[in-house]
């Protein structure tokens, strides 16, 4: 059933403030996917602080032109669904590519992240990446190992020192 002038205004209303308060975006074809799928894909990105929304492309098109957001939606292919990230920047992108990975479906078309337009090939290889919390623990450990070796070759010398005391006691 086609929309009345009044519930695409309400839908490019919507699309606008989204706009206003996302952080990043990123759009899926969606087309594949079942309607417990998409839930169940909605309710995943809804714990990563993002929105997955729906909206015809003439309708996107016209938000983003008002908004001044260089993409042509006419040139992503299949059924568009855009996803707002109002959070951690990569996780909703890390969220789709998980889904994608046992659904083999919604397929990542690209998005817009810091500020520019990106394609789906390097939308996937920043899925990719370890999440911020591992990277971080990763430059601890390689911070404190030198300083845990360090120890740890005291601690042997003073044990070292320790045997050879215990060996002239007993002679």
């Amino acid at each position: 059933m086609a929309k009345t002038k009044e519930q695409k205004k309400e839908v490019i209303e919507k699309l606008r403030e989204n706009l206003e308060k996302q952080k990043v975006m990123f759009f899926v074809d969606f087309q594949k996917l079942k309607a417990e799928e998409l839930f169940d894909l909605r309710q995943k990105l809804k714990e990563t602080k993002a929105l997955l929304y729906v909206a015809k492309k003439n309708l996107m098109k016209i938000a983003f032109k008002e908004k001044k957001i260089p993409v042509d939606v006419e040139e992503l292919r299949g059924q568009v669904a855009v996803i707002f990230g109002w959070g951690d920047e990569l996780l909703p992108l890390k969220t789709i590519f998980h889904f994608w990975q046992e659904h083999k479906s919604p397929e990542i078309l690209g998005g817009f992240y810091e500020g520019e337009f990106i394609g789906s090939k390097k939308a996937i290889e920043l899925a990719k990446l370890p999440s911020r919390e591992e990277l971080l623990a990763r430059f601890v450990r390689s911070i404190a190992a030198p300083i845990s070796n360090f120890g740890n070759v005291l601690q042997a010398n003073i044990k070292g020192l320790i045997y050879i005391l215990s060996q002239v006691k007993t002679q």
